[in-house]
């Protein structure tokens, strides 16, 4: 077994034996830490990189054995650096599954929170009883029902009239309305005395109808 098994079975002093295991937010906090720790670790490289760079620059041709040494140190903290960005890589891809599995584990917490209420208030519910109510009600709403739909009925009053009968009568009322209209119109009155005639010769006939010749002449 590799040092690094019996490091995570429990062998390492940090590990939490007493409480059985960190808490998803003890391992999520220690992740963060090391994901911090490596990210300055990669800044320090990287400038370590740059300065052995420009060290083999400076000696070039001059002075080759330390160019050399410089490309070599520049080498070694390149592979440092390609194998810190796999760690960080690993790191993250198991923060963010913690962080799934921990939201999973909260949402199932919840979901069987709300089953144990539901049950709890189910508890005292009686189905029969419910079908019951339902059907008590459901009656109640058709006997209102019929006490509305009666009361909003227009009662039968005067249905008993033969409708002819009341046109009938209507019509008479009509026409004794139109006689007693064409009674209360006064005419002119005839005047009494006569017109006064006008004195003179008879009227002259001036139209002279025209002279008609046999046809034997």
């Amino acid at each position: 077994m590799s040092r690094i098994s019996r490091f995570f079975k429990g062998g390492g002093a940090a590990a939490p034996r007493a409480r059985g295991g960190p808490s998803p937010q003890e391992a999520l906090a220690r992740l963060r830490e090391t994901e911090e720790m490596l990210g300055k670790k990669q800044q320090y490289l990287e400038t370590r990189i740059e300065r052995e760079l420009a060290a083999a620059r400076q000696h070039g041709t001059a002075n080759r054995r330390a160019a050399l040494q410089a490309l070599k140190r520049k080498k070694r903290y390149e592979k440092q650096l390609s194998q810190i960005d796999g760690t960080l890589s690993t790191i993250e891809f198991q923060r963010e599954a913690l962080e799934n599995s921990h939201t999973n584990t909260e949402v199932l917490k919840n979901m069987g929170y709300a089953a144990q209420a539901m049950k709890k208030v189910h508890a005292n519910m009686d189905l029969n009883k419910i079908d019951d109510l339902m059907q008590d009600i459901t009656e109640q709403q058709d006997v209102a029902q019929e006490i509305s739909d009666a009361i909003s009925n227009r009662a039968g009053f005067g249905d008993e009239f033969d409708e002819d009968e009341l046109m009938a009568e209507l019509e008479e009322l009509e026409q004794e309305e139109m006689n007693k209209r064409m009674t209360d119109v006064r005419l002119p009155s005839v005047p009494s005395t006569s017109l006064p005639s006008r004195p003179g010769k008879p009227l002259a006939c001036h139209f002279k109808f025209p002279m008609i010749k046999p046809c034997c002449e």
